[in-house]
């Protein structure tokens, strides 16, 4: 298994952004939806490895959607909410929900118990592939070491990784690595990039972490080397 993808239902979206932010810090990517009605069309189109479920949302509520997503998918399911009384609970566990979080919770115990559930379902994959990114330390912690970078090194890996899988094109790394919209040419960027891989394969050559999409860019995905 590649990078996890989370499905946040939730509609505070200040919530959801925060959430999201926590996950994506963590190696993961994700996806937010702030309306019921929304989440079955998603997911018969998309894939997600763990959804994070708000009970109270508009249109279809949590415990009905729970009920039908069970119905073709067992992807798992944590259920938050305000409403801490055992019968919601339990019914919520007994609908299919895997785990059930109550408000206001903390971003880092809903992340811990993603990475519970997600290693309970695949154990030796997902260890292998956690990593996260240390933003004081400007350091990538993964597979027990740190490996440290240059501010501008970890601007760029910082850029990719939070939406792994998206193709930045070289104007788009630009934009995010230098906010006072200098000049700079595309040679620098690539320039940039064979040093911050050339450092990862160094310290990492098993995984491949950054992909060159020809004609496009660069994105972001974390992958064993054949």
């Amino acid at each position: 298994m590649s990078t996890a993808h989370i499905l946040i239902v939730e509609d505070e979206p200040k919530l959801s952004q925060l959430l999201s932010e926590y996950f994506q810090q963590s190696g993961f990517s994700c996806h937010c939806l702030g309306h019921g009605d929304a989440v079955l069309p998603w997911l018969q189109q998309q894939h997600a490895d763990a959804i994070i479920l708000d009970l109270m949302l508009p249109g279809m509520d949590g415990l009905s959607l729970c009920k039908a997503i069970r119905q073709f998918s067992n992807t798992p399911i944590l259920i938050t909410t305000a409403k801490v009384e055992e019968i919601d609970r339990l019914l919520g566990l007994e609908l299919g929900a895997d785990d059930y979080i109550c408000k206001p919770y903390s971003m880092r115990e809903v992340v811990a118990r993603v990475k519970a559930v997600l290693r309970r379902l695949y154990p030796q994959e997902q260890a292998s592939l956690e990593f996260e990114l240390n933003p004081q330390q400007q350091c990538l912690n993964f597979q027990q070491q740190s490996l440290h970078f240059t501010t501008v090194e970890f601007q760029l890996l910082k850029q990719l990784a939070e939406q792994p899988g998206r193709i930045f094109s070289r104007s788009q790394l630009m934009d995010g690595m230098y906010q006072d919209h200098r000049v700079v040419s595309d040679r620098t960027i690539d320039s940039h990039i064979k040093k911050l891989r050339k450092k990862l394969h160094r310290h990492y050559p098993q995984y491949q972490f950054i992909h060159a999409i020809y004609g496009a860019g660069y994105r972001f995905e974390l992958t064993p080397t054949e």
